[in-house]
């Protein structure tokens, strides 16, 4: 920017001198080439003035003033009364550079005002507009969780009245099934029978348990090492990995033993994180978990290698009755989060460092 100014500073200040040496060396008696050059005189006066300002005005106005001695010369031989019309050629050169320095100054000072207070509108706008979002978003999970209390209430109360109702039939079920041996032709019946009852009475704990507020910093809460609480949960899930040929590695930390959590609590969110990779995976499947630590929390991985979980699902899966299979509930992953959250820890999921699959993290502070 400055080398541009230098430069129009340079060309005016050459018309300035080229003027000039039109007045030196046109003859006196081409008036009318003589007063062209002066009336061109202005132009750059006028144009540093509206660059420069009214200190730019001046000083080209003083330059072309002293270019316009030349002229004045040729005059002062033609006699007084012709030398006197010509001086007040300099005032107006001067004025010129005044005035229109000053109009281009205001409207400089205009325009950086108008400038700032467009600034001033645009962050306005942008800070409104991100309130305005707010307050929609915030508005929209009001209305959400109304609706999800209201259904979480229905929903318990007909998980309670079905659960009763649900052990009689399952008991009844079991006594009948001894009437039916493996090589009875309705044995099979039995089985899917007990199955779909023993699916369904999960069903019914499942939304039983998320209707019930999960209570932070439960007291008295029983701590266990990471290492045994998983080996539990792994043992219990065992039958699960087994039957789909799916492989499960444990890779914990030497310091592992030291991470205490609440036993009775995370073991239930680790199943939850360890069905979902389960049923989410074909035959021959992979499933790891690790842990690793910072200065204020602890982690626990699940990774698997199976289908991932897609961005625009990565935020509703933790929301109740949200599923992408036909026949889940949508509480298994709620209910971790919630319990987690009780604790003051986060779950998330991200996409593994391979690139595939999906990557569960349960971060939970230290105690």
């Amino acid at each position: 920017m400055l080398t541009f100014r230098k430069t129009y500073i340079v060309l005016l200040l050459l018309i300035v001198v080229a003027v000039g040496l039109l007045h030196t060396f046109t003859p006196t008696d081409k008036l009318i080439l003589h007063d062209f050059y002066r009336r061109f005189s202005y132009f750059p006066i006028v144009v540093a003035a509206i660059l420069y300002g009214v200190r730019g005005g001046i000083f080209l106005a003083a330059c072309t003033s002293i270019a316009f001695i030349p002229h004045l010369r040729h005059f002062y031989h033609l006699g007084p009364t012709y030398y006197m019309s010509e001086l007040p050629e300099i005032l107006l050169y001067f004025g010129a550079g005044i005035v229109t320095g000053a109009i281009a100054g205001r409207e400089k000072q205009l325009r950086i005002k108008y400038q700032e207070l467009s600034h001033q509108l645009d962050r306005s706008y942008k800070k409104l507009h991100k309130q305005a979002a707010i307050l929609v978003e915030a508005e929209r999970q009001l209305h959400a969780s109304q609706k999800l209390s209201a259904l979480g209430q229905l929903s318990a109360s007909l998980a309670h009245e079905v659960k009763n109702p649900l052990a009689a039939i399952r008991g009844s079920v079991e006594i009948l099934s001894d009437d039916f041996p493996p090589e009875h032709p309705k044995y099979e019946f039995s089985q899917i029978l007990l199955k779909e009852t023993s699916r369904l009475s999960t069903t019914v704990e499942e939304v039983l348990r998320y209707s019930k507020k999960q209570q932070s910093n439960a007291p008295n809460p029983r701590l266990e090492p990471l290492p045994r609480v998983l080996e539990r949960v792994t043992t219990l899930l065992a039958s699960n990995f087994r039957s789909k040929n799916i492989t499960l590695t444990i890779n914990l930390s030497d310091h592992a033993d030291q991470v205490l959590i609440d036993g009775d609590k995370m073991a239930q969110v680790f199943v939850n994180l360890l069905l979902n990779s389960c049923e989410s995976l074909e035959k021959k499947g992979i499933v790891v978990v690790e842990n690793r630590e910072n200065d204020k929390e602890n982690e626990i991985l699940f990774m698997d290698n199976g289908p991932g979980v897609p961005e625009e699902d990565r935020k509703k899966i933790f929301t109740a009755f949200y599923s992408t299979r036909e026949e889940g509930t949508g509480l298994g992953l709620a209910i971790s989060s919630r319990i987690v959250e009780s604790y003051g820890g986060t779950i998330r999921v991200e996409t593994p460092e391979s690139g595939t699959g999906a990557c569960f993290i349960v971060s939970l502070p230290k105690i």
